[in-house]
């Protein structure tokens, strides 16, 4: 979808990692963005930095949203808070608040732990979409763009319920698509490898083709354009994994346990 003048873009999760570097990249087109987290005084920081280096290129209108996405009816107050903040609806919604934690299940199994990753991760863009899909599907334009992650295309050890998470963001947007077709309001999904973030720096494994948030950033914005459902990067990688799906599953677990735990593989495991 073309972006226009003054357009009311959404962002959740917008106070570190993905969600605050796409923040940073819009503000210098001519839109309004709504920017979401529970921190509301990192928001409001990143707001007063971006207007103190780019007092020239910084022309979004932008406005702070503190909210707790995971709550019932949050989502639903922010977006009717935001637009009538800024007197029309949300044309363009980009949840990117998500979270991750390392799973050991050979140590412990705890289901709320990947439950509450469920929850943020993909529940809240669940309610997301319902709090902003009736106005597009009303105005008859609009744009979902959901954040999930290459490790959606498959189980990865060590990230059991993120994984999980990431699959069902990619799974939705794509039945999304399908039956919004014609309405007017587009759906895609972004799928990046690994980004360095607050998140990713707990990994204690190497991360192949390793990109900056704001590498991520520009990528995004550059695919809110296109039409294409799938937005992959960094390419070496998105392809590789798109290849791992093909394999026989022995292979793919021979491969994927000496990407994740080394050489030795599962005899790398930490017990």
């Amino acid at each position: 979808m073309e972006l226009r003048s003054k357009d009311v873009i959404w962002i959740t999760g917008a106070s570190s990692g993905i969600g605050e570097a796409l923040v940073r990249q819009l503000a210098h087109r001519d839109l309004c963005l709504a920017i979401s987290a529970r921190n509301e005084e990192k928001l409001h920081a990143i707001v007063a930095e971006i207007h103190a280096e780019q007092p020239r290129n910084a022309t979004a209108h932008i406005g702070v949203f503190p909210c707790d996405v995971t709550k019932e009816g949050a989502n639903e107050q922010t977006a009717h808070a935001v637009k009538t903040f800024f007197g029309k609806p949300i044309s363009v919604f980009i949840p990117c608040a998500g979270t991750y934690k390392t799973s050991d299940s050979h140590k412990s199994f705890v289901a709320q732990e990947h439950r509450e990753i469920m929850t943020l991760n993909y529940c809240s863009l669940l309610d997301g979409i319902e709090a902003v899909l009736p106005d597009m599907l009303e105005q008859k334009r609009g744009l979902i763009v959901g954040v999930a992650s290459l490790v959606g295309y498959f189980g990865l050890p060590r990230a059991l319920g993120y994984s999980a998470s990431k699959a069902a963001i990619i799974n939705a947007l794509q039945s999304l698509r399908f039956e919004l077709k014609g309405t007017g309001v587009e759906v895609k999904v972004v799928n990046p490898g690994f980004v360095k973030t607050p998140l990713t720096d707990k990994n204690e494994f190497p991360m192949p083709f390793l990109i900056s948030a704001e590498d991520a950033a520009k990528r995004i914005e550059a695919s809110l354009a296109s039409s294409n459902f799938e937005t992959h990067f960094p390419r070496r990688l998105s392809f590789l994994f798109k290849a791992f799906r093909l394999l026989p599953q022995p292979l793919f677990e021979f491969l994927i346990s000496r990407l994740v735990y080394g050489p030795q593989g599962l005899a790398n495991r930490k017990d």
